[in-house]
């Protein structure tokens, strides 16, 4: 089992087909509050690239990846940049900002970011 979920394999007589199924949604690592919604992240900074890598089904987060080192703020505003790129949408760091797991609170209509999130997973 990785943090995307479990892989199943289908052997064909010529072939060999794998599917992964996720077996956590963003509503499981996630909050609607009002005027949005609030993600559970853990930040991965100094990586290779930026962008989402999956969800960590132990901690139940988010999993960013960022390029940015976690020094004044940077890795911070890159995680708040890379959640605006999938949703379209603000988001601001409400928690955590000195820690790798953070809150961070995406504002507009929860049922839109849900599923732009989920599409980019």
């Amino acid at each position: 089992m990785s943090i995307y979920g479990f892989i199943v394999e289908h052997r064909g007589k010529n072939d060999i087909h794998s599917e992964t199924y996720h077996t956590m949604r963003p509503e499981d690592i996630s909050k609607r509050v009002s005027g949005g919604v609030e993600f559970y992240v853990m930040v991965s900074p100094r990586s290779s690239r930026s962008g989402v890598e999956g969800i960590d089904e132990w901690r139940k987060r988010l999993i960013i990846k960022v390029k940015a080192p976690p020094l004044d703020g940077k890795a911070n505003k890159e995680v708040e940049e890379v959640i605006k790129g999938i949703t379209g949408c603000r988001s601001e760091i409400t928690a955590g900002h000195t820690d790798r797991q953070k809150t961070v609170f995406v504002e507009g209509d929860p049922d839109e970011i849900l599923s732009k999130v989920g599409e980019s997973l």
